[in-house]
């Protein structure tokens, strides 16, 4: 039940994307300690709450990133590619046209 709970504590999202390894270990351990789950299971556990933080955490910044792109979009601010290439172009027609 303990278990269910924590696992489902940390689908959930943030908990386990800004919780750190030794955090969860440490939490873990005191379950340990209280006997709601027992040593041999206590591994298996942090393994399993690290890898969801780390989807999280992944899931949330694709997920700000594409907020970020909308609203650069948005505002109709010029990518770094499209800088790059339009000072291209300026030295092609530099170099094209001598004055």
């Amino acid at each position: 039940m303990v278990r269910s709970l924590l696992n489902n504590v940390y689908s959930l999202g943030l908990g386990a994307a800004v919780t750190s390894k030794e955090q969860i270990e440490k939490a873990v351990d005191e379950l340990v300690k209280k006997g709601e789950i027992r040593r041999s299971e206590s591994s298996n556990l942090v393994d399993e709450l690290v890898e969801k933080g780390s989807q999280t955490q992944k899931q949330i910044e694709g997920i700000v990133q594409e907020r970020v792109k909308q609203v650069l979009d948005s505002m109709h601010i010029a990518t770094k590619e499209e800088v790059a290439a339009l000072e291209r172009r300026i030295r092609e027609l530099e170099q094209a046209d001598p004055k």
